[in-house]
């Protein structure tokens, strides 16, 4: 339960610091699901099992200990002109098996 707020705050700090091209719309938001390989010292980069890195806004720093390794993520982000991946919002996934559906009577 502590965790989930943890990432609670997290999303409420990335969905709230300024973005650092205020003028891009929605469009140019995109989304990816990935498991946490690490997050940087500085708390500003997360880096994914498959290599992708993301930065948080300028200003801004994930919560120490809200992410850990292999937690599946969902975020979102934009691509900046250099091919840096700025969060715009971080949300944790499923990481547990989906339950089996109720079965029907035939």
């Amino acid at each position: 339960m502590h965790k989930l707020v943890m990432l609670g705050a997290l999303v409420a700090l990335i969905a709230s610091a300024p973005l650092s091209a205020p003028a891009q719309t929605q469009s140019d938001e995109k989304m990816l699901v990935g498991r946490v390989q690490s997050v940087d010292e500085s708390a500003t980069e997360l880096t994914l099992e498959d290599g992708t890195k993301l930065l948080t806004p300028p200003g801004s720093q994930l919560n120490s200990g809200a992410l850990e390794k292999g937690m599946i993520v969902v975020a979102m982000y934009r691509e900046q002109d250099d091919g840096r991946k700025v969060l715009t919002s971080l949300s944790r996934g499923r990481s547990e098996g989906v339950p089996d559906a109720p079965k029907r009577p035939q």
